[in-house]
């Protein structure tokens, strides 16, 4: 192999060559993320009102040119609510994919690499924190132990280790009996070098890519924790939380809402998987 197919080749120089030539559906889905982004990020001076102001003068009112979405049984701007409740839609899903995967990688590195009793004590683990009913285990913890949000947080990302472990560990595996591994071992070079000059960027875009599918399942997860009051704080502009409070609203005086936040959590959901997917396809080929 030439250099210059060396560094068409390089995994980081595939994944910036890739972006260049996005569908349409994917490209929407960008989009979409970014507006969750731009609402997460600048929620204060995008929101046309306080998100906890309550108007009980008001009340329950339909859309309208002063409320958009209308407001829900305290009067609450239902927009506003919505914008405010894309930071906690997206803080916790990126800590629990992102710490989820950093954990994750390093136990499947060490477990596909290294082989052994490293692999069968990692694995074995990861076969006994699958045979658990992980749902229900995360139901009980947070009811029990209280905590809100984070907590929510911290059990589901212990959660989402053990079937990220086994996609490194199988990437690894796939990286392991390649020629120039065995080039490395036989220069001398270090296991560690190995594992994170070496092994590492080349399974660098099947991480990304799951890392994407991982905040998706996150988010659907702690909306429903929101949803059964085991997430956060009553009355916290959250969409999970936004559902449970608005709920009777669906066929009553102002069905927006209960769909504006259903609608948030589907979409966003469904871009990051779309985009997840892509990159899964893309750089897997």
């Amino acid at each position: 192999m030439t250099l210059s197919e060396a560094i068409e080749a390089h995994p980081v120089r595939r994944l910036s060559r890739g972006l260049a030539r996005v569908p349409l559906l994917v490209g929407l889905a960008f989009v979409m993320v970014g507006l969750v982004v731009i609402c997460a990020l600048f929620a204060p001076w995008i929101a046309p009102y306080d998100p906890y102001l309550q108007r009980l003068d008001v009340g329950i009112s339909l859309p309208s040119a002063d409320y958009v979405f209308g407001t829900d049984t305290l009067g609450r701007d239902i927009l506003s609510r919505t914008i405010h409740g894309a930071a906690t839609a997206l803080i916790g899903p990126m800590v629990i994919a992102a710490g989820a995967f950093a954990i994750a990688t390093v136990l499947g590195l060490l477990a596909g690499y290294l082989g052994g009793w490293v692999d069968t004590a990692i694995m074995r683990w990861v076969d006994f924190m699958f045979g658990l009913p992980s749902t229900l285990i995360v139901i009980v913890v947070v009811g029990v132990i209280g905590g809100g949000y984070w907590v929510a947080v911290a059990v589901l990302l212990i959660t989402f280790v053990p079937s990220d472990t086994r996609i490194v560990r199988s990437a690894v595996l796939e990286q392991r009996p390649r020629p120039y591994i065995d080039a490395a071992r036989t220069l001398g070079i270090s296991k560690t070098r190995i594992l994170l000059v070496h092994i590492l960027p080349n399974i660098l875009p099947i991480i990304l890519a799951y890392v994407a599918i991982d905040f998706a399942f996150a988010l659907v997860n702690l909306a429903g924790l929101s949803f059964l009051g085991l997430g956060v704080e009553p009355g916290t502009a959250d969409w999970g939380r936004m559902l449970s409070e608005n709920r009777n609203l669906l066929l009553g005086a102002n069905p927006a809402g209960t769909l504006v936040p259903a609608a948030a959590i589907i979409l966003t959901a469904i871009s990051v998987n779309l985009i997840g997917d892509w990159l899964f396809e893309k750089f897997t080929k």
